[in-house]
């Protein structure tokens, strides 16, 4: 996979040359270019933003340097009619969610692109000229604000990175983790097994697989519906065993219809 990240701070992207990420790029199995979009200005003071049509605070980037920067990573591709077009991904708060699935299927794409905002953001103009020539997809960590792209950028890179084959050195630890199967992970625990007079859960050590594999299940259970008991509007209970119902029922919840449906108890508003 080939990723490009354009930013007027191109520094602040480093830490992607550190740890699992920073190791696949130097195996080959990740190219990752970095790209300071003041080096596409024309002018000596190299300006990137300026003040906003219709008035209001801050300042707004430039459309000309950000098409110049895009021009010039996308190159003939950009002009091929049957080429399919790059993933060009715009954080900001006000994009669709970013989640462990599109994680997932940016991760099966060839190249992405990120566009670092800055200011009040860029240039309306560049989003609709770049829909031309990209596929586009505004991309928001949550609902919050940051001062530009290069944090969200950060995290967004690791999540796909860390999904390419090869990156992870034990595939396996891909699937049982959090939102993996839209659930969040079950507790983990390693030695010692007594520790300032706390133990581990006693089916842990037992040996028994078939145990220690339905405890994790239920667990996934208990800790999505306290933290996260919004992901369960989505999960699909069809397939639960009579042991997943007992722990949903005890949590709270009935089945209908295939579907999780959280019981009204005495005491809920």
């Amino acid at each position: 996979m080939r990723i490009d990240v354009v930013s007027i701070f191109p520094e602040y992207l480093a830490p992607l040359e550190l740890s699992l990420i920073g190791k696949a790029r130097q195996d080959g199995l990740l190219q990752l270019n970095v790209h300071d979009l003041r080096s596409f200005t024309t002018d000596r003071h190299r300006t990137v933003d300026d003040t906003p049509y219709g008035g209001g605070a801050g300042m707004v980037m430039k459309p000309e340097p950000w098409a110049k920067a895009l021009e010039e990573i996308v190159g003939a591709r950009a002009g091929e009619g049957g080429a399919a077009k790059p993933i060009l991904i715009v954080p900001s708060p006000a994009g669709e969610r970013f989640t462990q699935s599109i994680a997932h299927e940016l991760a099966e794409e060839e190249q992405l692109v990120f566009a670092c905002g800055r200011y009040e953001g860029i240039d309306e103009r560049v989003i609709e000229w770049a829909s031309e020539h990209f596929t586009v997809r505004p991309m928001s960590l949550g609902d919050y604000v940051l001062n530009g792209g290069e944090v969200a950028v950060l995290a967004m890179v690791e999540a796909i990175g860390r999904l390419l084959p090869g990156v992870v050195g034990n595939p396996e630890s891909l699937v049982e983790e959090s939102h993996s199967d839209g659930l969040l992970e079950y507790p983990v625990y390693t030695k010692p097994s007594s520790w300032r007079e706390r133990e581990v859960p006693a089916v842990l050590l037992s040996g028994n697989h078939g145990k220690i594999a339905q405890w994790r299940r239920h667990e996934q259970f208990r800790r999505t519906a306290e933290r996260r008991p919004d992901l369960l509007a989505d999960f699909d209970a069809s397939t639960l065993t009579r042991a997943d119902r007992e722990v949903f029922a005890e949590l709270g919840y009935d089945v209908v219809d295939g579907r999780l449906e959280r019981r009204v108890l005495d005491g809920d508003a």
